[in-house]
């Protein structure tokens, strides 16, 4: 009798986990519940298969959370689970789902950082954006000083100090990594470079070729242009000339600047101002694009020594300074 009822247990026990293997694997086969249009669903940071599989089922996507989990640990592959903002369309099965959540091909936000803009503008856009998540105070973005201290630079000025470009990233990202991030592209394209500059510039670090290559930026958006307008400045550096650029007394200028520059401008001293003083400015005065980097490490060879806007985005070069006061008065003073 006692065999009996062992023999009976077992074939019970063997019966329910058939039905059980059985109602698992149609589990898998089955597709999710995803809606014709799609849908998206974010995982947070940290959570583990089994916070991910109840999230699904409290959102109704899937069904038996116990299953997903168990499908979760029999792959090996729960700790691969990514975070961010996921598409889902269907149909998808349970594997087709993990199998996304693990490749991480989140949803991604863009966001930019614009060559030339200055340090007030860039940061006007990350207090803007609605796709970055906000985590600095009002009292530290209102300090460059707290914001850089923040990011590991303290005492750093953060002129120029964010790499000009288009920046993609998923959702939860903060204004904080994303501007760490910008720093650090910065830092790796500025290295590059400057690994491979030309021979002799009269430039003592990166840091100088940086400062140089913001003023390129601002004097010009014309790709072409650039390598000889930082051969000119790169030139007058050699000779001890000033710089005499308009672009660096704006900068000095601040938000008294009204899109206007006068001759009491030029002779007003700020440490910005390249027609008073000699050398550069003590910061870069815009955030720069890799191109202005490498005109300033790769200029073109040139004998001007002066250049004057044509009005038409381009420039005219001048070697002496009699043919730089006769494109003056040919580009600049007729027009005004």
């Amino acid at each position: 009798m006692i065999r009996f009822l062992l023999v009976l247990l077992l074939l019970s026990a063997a019966g329910i986990g058939w039905l059980g293997w059985h109602d698992y694997n149609r589990y898998l086969t089955t597709p999710v519940n995803l809606p014709e249009e799609g849908r998206t669903f974010t995982i947070q940071r940290g959570w583990s298969a089994k916070r991910l599989a109840a999230e699904l089922e409290k959102q109704g996507i899937i069904e038996q959370r116990y299953w997903f989990d168990l499908f979760a640990r029999l792959s090996k592959q729960a700790g691969g689970l990514k975070s961010g903002e996921f598409s889902l369309t269907g149909p998808m099965t349970v594997p087709e789902l993990f199998d996304t959540f693990i490749a991480g091909q989140t949803i991604q936000y863009t966001q930019s950082i614009i060559e030339g803009s200055n340090w007030r503008q860039a940061l006007k856009s990350v207090r803007a954006s609605t796709s970055l998540r906000h985590t600095l105070a009002d009292d530290v973005l209102d300090s460059p000083q707290a914001i850089m201290e923040k990011l590991g630079f303290p005492g750093l000025h953060p002129e120029g100090q964010f790499f000009a470009d288009t920046y993609a990233f998923p959702k939860g990202t903060t204004d904080l990594d994303y501007l760490r991030r910008a720093k650090q592209t910065l830092d790796k394209v500025l290295q590059e470079e400057w690994q491979t500059r030309q021979d002799d510039l009269p430039l003592d670090d990166p840091y100088q070729a940086l400062i140089l290559a913001s003023i390129v930026e601002k004097e010009t958006a014309v790709a072409a242009e650039r390598p000889r307008i930082a051969g000119v400045f790169l030139s007058r550096l050699r000779k001890n000339m000033r710089l005499q650029t308009d672009p660096t007394v704006i900068y000095g200028m601040g938000e008294s600047y009204d899109g206007n520059i006068r001759r009491k401008d030029l002779t007003t001293d700020t440490p910005y101002n390249t027609y008073t003083r000699a050398g550069l400015p003590p910061t870069p005065i815009a955030m720069v694009g890799r191109e202005a980097i490498r005109a300033v490490m790769q200029p073109e060879s040139t004998t001007s020594l002066y250049f004057v806007a044509r009005g038409d985005g381009t420039h005219q070069f001048s070697d002496t300074l009699e043919a730089h006061n006769a494109a003056v008065r040919k580009y600049q003073l007729r027009r005004r």
